[in-house]
């Protein structure tokens, strides 16, 4: 929530020719209602089924995409297993303080009634070790425009696309070259 996710999402899914989905959007396609309506009419569970059903959507289609997953998906660990499998997952990382300046408490963002910070804070607490166990990549975002972003997601992509098909030397065994 405010890290930029969907700005990031639309913008990198733009440059690099591909289609952009984003979960919470694909939950309220599919429902017919808002995230705050699931949550008030039938609560935070229903929420996360319908998220985990758009977010197993996204990832078991077809062809490269950028998805914009909702930060309280990692909490499911099908999910994490469905990310880890899907391709590269980059965190945009923010800072607190910069969060809570972001996001405006209210009718879509049912799980930051009340005091905002302390709510992130409670939030954050429970989702950072999934998001650092995630993570092939971590941008932090505080001081970023969002074309940096855009720029060192893309740049990250690339980069842990390259590390993954790098032939990997073993002991007694060239790679890339002839052995004489």
């Amino acid at each position: 929530m405010g890290a930029g996710k969907s700005l990031a999402g639309r913008t990198v899914a733009s440059r690099m020719g591909w289609p952009y989905l984003d979960s919470d959007e694909q939950v309220q396609r599919k429902t017919g209602s808002t995230v705050a309506q699931i949550f008030a009419e039938r609560g935070e569970a229903a929420f996360r089924a319908e998220e985990a059903q758009a977010l197993a959507d996204a990832v078991t289609g077809e062809g490269p995409l950028v998805v914009s997953v909702a930060g309280g998906a990692v909490l499911s660990a099908d999910n994490r297993h469905l990310l880890r499998r899907a391709g590269v997952v980059v965190w945009l990382r923010a800072s607190l303080p910069i969060l809570a300046q972001r996001v405006v408490s209210g009718s879509h963002r049912p799980l930051l009634e009340g005091d905002r910070l302390q709510r992130l804070t409670q939030l954050y607490a429970e989702r950072r070790p999934h998001y650092q166990e995630l993570a092939d990549v971590i941008i932090d975002v505080d001081r970023l425009t969002p074309g940096e972003v855009t720029d060192q997601v893309v740049a990250a992509f690339h980069a842990v696309r390259a590390r993954a098909a790098a032939p990997v030397a073993t002991p007694g065994h060239r790679t890339g070259g002839v052995d004489a």
